[in-house]
């Protein structure tokens, strides 16, 4: 299977004929982008608010036929078999089709270039020797910026011809990450495929160590979903969520590149944070008792406690009648409403219709013939508003968690048999020690993240939560039970992907076990696949840092690297501290000889000093998620932040001061797991202290 590079530009040479292709493909994606700009929405409609959502889907179609120069239009060639196979792709035999990004057509109509998403695409990725899916020939393509350098054919139906890695993927996997995270498009392997293509009404849940690709088949099954149901998902919406800003700015240009461009993306943070303020902290103590499951109980009962029972009757007073409804009969309403345990909010404006109806029946056993107008007057009446008022008040959520954290006793109340009395003290504001003091109001509490939380789940009692279509929920490991709840609820009526490393989990509330953490999102019966294959992370690498498994994870299967890189790894000691930041810097030097991004990975705490030493010695450098160029390719990156990231060579600093800067050892040897499995071509440890038992020779 060799891989073919120019030599001549004559008509029978393939190569030239490709780069033609190219060339008449990119022509026809400029002829398509100017057909949506050329489009007159007076032609279509005089309404304006038609014209106006019109002119915005016209601008949206614009922005995605968009020619990215240095991304490749496409990436590979299937040639079909001329004969019909039973589960050959429809229309496929004996035809030759371009795979790439995006589906690009001529002036009359027909394909130069498929979508990858497309079924005719998908023995792209699937088609073996041993299952060739009536494809004979699979040719990948080889680009250098966006010329098309080189192609490499694979025969799948010639015995005589051996089955091999293809050199251009392994050179695209390796390719220098210079500038956000990249689309995997032209390397997605069977078992990605499959999770990817997976049906939009199935939760996935994608179990996978670092570089197996977990975040990137996160993304490109978003693409894929839109693509097969773009309609419904334009509806309901999409959702990515990821673990901090750094991230997302990381990984923002995955989707635009694949042509998709109205995937929100946020962080939990952002989802549960709307009108509250976060500017207190909480201990670890408290951040787990408020993060705990049960806390969503002791919620329910503090709002539910709101609900007092009637002692007096209704009296409606229309003219010159006066309507009774007593109160045993309203006693019935509510306990009625209670039993079907609706949202409290819907509840409390469903009881004055359930009382004005009570009273409607009254008036037509009188002779009256009222109608729904008049049941409406009834529910406005003064009276069953104020009895409504005693009976089933109004609740702010923010109110409810203020007081629910400041006042003992009511939280007492409530978390009777849930929490203990040392768990209460600990989320409790007014206790000494708490560092936190009990606010007058909503407004100048100083509210946490958790607290946050909190309120989010008191929102949703008190009033449903907008459900989207499909939700990304990556670096799942790390949420908070309640912080799945969060999640769930936005995807109550749709599907989600969720993504994560059980031993990269560095929250004191990590979770244990993806059936755990699935049944906290309200998705039990969600499909758990293991990703085990690495390709990003070399293999001296990757069995590097999976030395310390089985103490972070025990029984977690360790990631099998594809790619064997020799010398990629270089433990380096010196002789103590005063040394340690002229050899970091002296390795960061080296690193930037060679092409691609520098990731200076250290303990948070060593930041400000490598920062001084890198600007005392005349070195830019980048902050996590600030996107690298051709000038500017080192990053100093906190170890707290470097999840999900990834550089071409990795510097890592004083191993041990990352562990020491966890709150215990085994969080703080996953921090270092997490820092060890961010390189892609080298990683060298600089270190004086002792390494960890597990990393030592």
């Amino acid at each position: 299977m060799p891989a073919h590079e120019h030599e001549s530009d004559t008509t029978n040479d393939p190569l030239a004929r490709e780069r033609a292709h190219l060339t008449a493909s990119r022509g026809a994606l400029r002829a398509m982008r100017e057909d949506a700009q050329a489009l007159d929405i007076r032609d279509v409609t005089a309404n304006w608010v038609n014209a106006a959502v019109l002119q915005a889907q016209i601008d949206e179609r614009i922005k995605s036929l968009a020619d990215l120069a240095h991304t490749p239009l496409f990436f590979g060639r299937l040639d079909y078999l001329h004969r019909v196979g039973a589960d050959q792709a429809e229309g496929a035999e004996g035809e030759q089709f371009y795979i790439g990004r995006r589906h690009v057509h001529d002036a009359d109509g027909d394909p130069m270039v498929i979508d990858w998403r497309a079924p005719v695409s998908q023995p792209f990725y699937r088609a073996s020797k041993k299952d060739p899916q009536d494809v004979g020939q699979r040719r990948r393509f080889g680009y250098t910026g966006g010329e098309l350098t080189a192609y490499e054919d694979e025969h799948l139906t010639d015995p005589a011809e051996a089955e091999q890695t293809s050199k251009l993927l392994q050179a695209e996997i390796e390719r220098p990450r210079v500038g956000p995270m990249r689309d995997i498009v032209a390397t997605i392997q069977p078992e990605q495929d499959e999770i990817v293509r997976s049906e939009l009404g199935g939760t996935v849940c994608v179990q996978g160590g670092p570089g197996t690709g977990k975040t990137a088949v996160g993304l490109h099954r978003v693409a894929y979903l839109l693509y097969a149901h773009r309609e419904r998902l334009a509806r309901t919406g999409t959702l990515v969520i990821g673990p901090n800003r750094s991230f997302l700015q990381y990984i923002e240009q995955v989707l635009p590149a694949l042509g998709e461009l109205a995937v929100q993306q946020a962080t939990v943070d952002d989802l549960v944070t709307a009108g509250i303020e976060v500017r207190g902290t909480d201990t670890a103590a408290a951040a787990v008792v408020k993060g705990d499951a049960r806390m969503a109980e002791v919620l329910r009962r503090a709002i539910r406690s709101h609900v007092t029972p009637p002692v007096e009757p209704v009296v409606v007073v229309r003219g010159s009648r006066r309507w009774r409804v007593p109160a045993y009969e309203v006693a019935e309403m509510v306990d009625e409403l209670l039993a079907r345990d609706m949202r409290y909010g819907s509840a409390h404006e469903a009881l004055p219709q359930r009382i004005a109806h009570a009273v409607l029946v009254r008036m037509e056993e009188a002779g009256e013939a009222p109608d729904d107008r008049v049941q409406n007057a009834v529910a406005r009446n003064p009276a069953v508003k104020a009895a409504v008022k005693a009976i089933w008040p109004a609740v702010d959520p923010a109110k409810l968690v203020l007081r629910l954290l400041s006042d003992a006793e009511f939280l007492a109340a409530h978390a009777q048999g849930l929490l203990s009395e040392d768990e209460q003290k600990a989320i409790l504001w007014t206790l000494p020690g708490s560092g936190r003091r009990a606010a007058r109001s909503v407004k100048s509490a100083k509210w946490s993240a958790a607290d946050a939380v909190l309120i989010d789940e008191a929102n949703d009692l008190v009033a449903r939560t907008h459900s989207l279509g499909h939700v990304v929920l990556d670096e799942a490991q790390d949420l908070s039970p309640m912080q799945y709840r969060a999640v769930g609820r936005r995807c109550t009526t749709g599907s989600a992907t969720v993504l994560g490393d059980l031993a990269q989990g560095t929250t004191p509330w990590s979770t244990e076990s993806w059936a755990q953490a699935l049944h906290h999102l309200g998705k039990s019966d969600a499909v758990v696949e293991e990703l085990t294959a690495g390709f990003r992370v070399p293999r001296e690498v990757i069995a590097y840092a999976s030395r310390l498994l089985p103490v972070i994870s025990p029984g977690l299967a360790a990631v099998e690297s594809v790619r064997e890189s020799p010398g990629s790894l270089e433990v380096r000691e010196v002789a103590g501290p005063a040394e340690l930041d002229a050899a970091v810097l002296a390795k960061c030097e080296e690193s930037l000889k060679r092409e691609g991004s520098i990731g200076l990975i250290a303990a948070d705490a060593r930041i400000p000093a490598l920062a001084e030493a890198l600007s005392a010695a005349g070195h830019a450098y980048l902050s996590p998620g600030e996107e690298t160029t051709a000038e500017s390719r080192l990053t100093l990156v906190p170890a707290s932040l470097a999840k999900g990231l990834e550089y071409d060579y990795v510097v890592l600093d004083e191993p041990a001061a990352v562990v020491d800067g966890e709150p215990d050892e085994r969080t703080g040897l996953r921090r270092l797991y997490v820092a060890l499995t961010r390189a892609v071509s080298g990683l060298t440890v600089v270190h004086a202290a002792e390494l960890p038992d597990e990393l030592r020779p």
